[in-house]
C-alpha cells in the first residue's frame, strides 16, 4: 500500500511526462557528461542542469533495462535530504527554476520531477562512505583483516551487525567501468589535505547520524551510505550529487533485520542478488532483467520514498 501511495505523489502532476526515461538528449542545452544514472548539461559558467534518469547500474555496469519512475524517486529523496541536512552543511542546490533555461514545453515535461539546476563546484576525488552496520565490501574487509579502511573493529562481529559507532570508510572514485577501492584516512589526507579530510569525515558522520535516526523512526535501517562533497571558489565544503538514496545507500527494513544474515533491502541489492544467480562476468554488456524483477525493484524504490518522507511509524506499525 505504501508503494501505491507514493505513486500518487508524483504521477498526477506529471501527466504529460514519460513514465520511463533511459537517456535524454536536450536541444536547449549542451550535454557535457552522461554518467551511470545522471545526464549533465551546461547552463552557464556557474550552473549545471542534472537529470536523474531511470537507468540502473550494478557492479559498475549500466543495465539495459530502466526502472520506471526510479529517477523521480531518487530526485525527490535527495531533495528531501538536502532540506533535512541544510543545518549541517550547505548543498549545491541553486534555487533556480527549470523554466528559466528550458523553453521547450516537451523538454520541460520530460524533466519535471527528475531534474534541477545546481551550482558548479569542484568535486573532491573521494567517496565519503559512512558505515553503521557490517555489510558489503566492509564485511569482506573485516573477515580478512578484522578492520575496515584501517579502523580496527571488535572480534566476533557477524554479517549485518551494528557497529559500536558509525565509522568513516572512504573509497576512491573509480573511472567508468572500474570499481571503487576502500582506502584509509591517511590516503584521504594525502589527496585533499588533513584539515579538509577531517571536515569531510566530521560532516559525513553527522549527516549519517541525523539521517539514520530519522529513517529508524520510519522502519528503515541505513546500513551504510556514500556522500560526495565539493568546494566552491572560496573553498567552502558543500554536499553535492545524490544524498541517501537507494542507489547510494543500503536500506534495510528494521522489522526483519537480524544479524548473521544479509537482510532484504529497499535498494538495488535486490537486482544485484538476481544478477548473482546468472552466469555473468559482471562486465558490459549486462543481461536483461525479467519484468518481475523490474516491477519489484520499482516497488522497493517507491516504498523507500514513502517511508522516508512520510510520518514516523507507531509502535504497532
Amino acid at each position: 500500500m505504501r508503494a501505491l501511495a507514493t505513486k500518487a505523489l508524483w504521477y498526477p502532476s506529471l501527466a504529460n511526462a514519460p513514465a520511463t526515461v533511459h537517456e535524454t538528449t536536450l536541444r536547449s542545452l549542451p550535454l557535457i557528461h552522461r554518467g551511470k544514472v545522471r545526464d549533465v548539461y551546461a547552463v552557464d559558467a556557474a550552473h549545471l542542469l542534472i537529470v536523474t534518469t531511470d537507468r540502473l547500474s550494478a557492479f559498475d555496469v549500466v543495465l539495459p533495462d530502466p526502472i520506471p519512475g526510479k529517477g523521480r524517486v531518487l530526485h525527490r529523496i535527495s531533495d528531501f535530504w538536502f532540506e533535512q541536512t541544510a543545518h549541517i552543511i550547505r548543498n549545491h542546490r541553486s534555487g533556480r527554476q527549470l523554466a528559466e533555461v528550458i523553453g521547450d514545453p516537451a523538454e520541460l515535461a520530460l524533466l519535471e520531477g527528475r531534474a534541477a539546476i545546481f551550482r558548479r563546484l569542484d568535486a573532491l576525488p573521494i567517496e565519503a562512505v559512512v558505515r553503521g552496520y557490517l555489510s558489503g565490501s566492509g564485511w569482506k574487509d573485516y573477515q580478512r583483516r578484522g578492520a575496515i579502511c584501517g579502523i580496527a573493529l571488535p572480534a566476533g562481529l557477524r554479517l549485518a551487525d551494528a557497529l559500536p559507532e558509525p565509522i568513516f570508510t572512504p573509497a576512491t572514485k573509480a573511472a567508468a567501468g572500474a570499481h571503487d577501492e576502500n582506502i584509509d584516512f591517511a590516503a584521504v589526507e594525502a589527496q585533499i589535505g588533513p584539515a579538509r579530510a577531517r571536515a569531510v569525515r566530521e560532516r559525513a558522520i553527522a549527516i549519517y547520524r541525523h539521517a539514520a535516526q530519522h529513517a529508524r523512526a520510519r522502519g528503515i535501517i541505513i546500513a551504510d551510505t556514500k556522500f560526495e562533497f565539493g568546494v566552491d571558489r572560496d573553498g567552502e565544503l558543500t554536499l553535492i550529487d545524490e544524498v541517501l538514496t537507494p542507489d547510494s545507500s543500503r536500506f534495510w527494513p528494521a522489522a526483519t533485520w537480524q544479524p548473521g544474515a544479509s537482510p532484504p533491502s529497499f535498494d538495488k541489492q535486490f537486482v544485484r542478488d538476481y544478477l548473482e544467480t546468472l552466469d555473468w562476468d559482471k562486465r558490459a554488456p549486462a543481461p536483461r532483467l525479467p519484468p518481475t524483477v523490474i516491477a519489484r525493484t520499482a516497488e522497493k524504490y517507491a516504498e523507500a520514498l514513502a517511508r522516508l518522507t512520510g510520518p514516523a511509524l507507531t509502535a504497532a506499525a
